[in-house]
């Protein structure tokens, strides 16, 4: 492969990519809830030490807080 080829397909990654980012199809968070723990309700903060696949679970398994899985997508 040349550098030209390699340069076209670095440009269509990244443009599928920002097309992909801007219709909402993939989302870049970084760190946990991304800066977004301000905006999450007390009931659906993760516990200090708690295990966040386990916390989803356990939220999952309640009726009134099964919408704070929203917050971890």
């Amino acid at each position: 492969m040349d550098k030209e080829t390699i340069i076209i397909i670095i440009v269509i990654a990244l443009s599928v990519l920002a097309i992909l980012y801007a219709t909402g199809i993939i989302n870049f968070n970084i760190g946990k809830n991304s800066g977004n723990s301000g905006n999450i309700p007390e009931e659906c903060k993760l516990p200090a030490g708690q295990d966040i696949n386990s916390w989803k679970e356990h939220l999952g398994h309640h009726e009134n807080t099964k919408y704070c899985l929203d917050y971890y997508k």
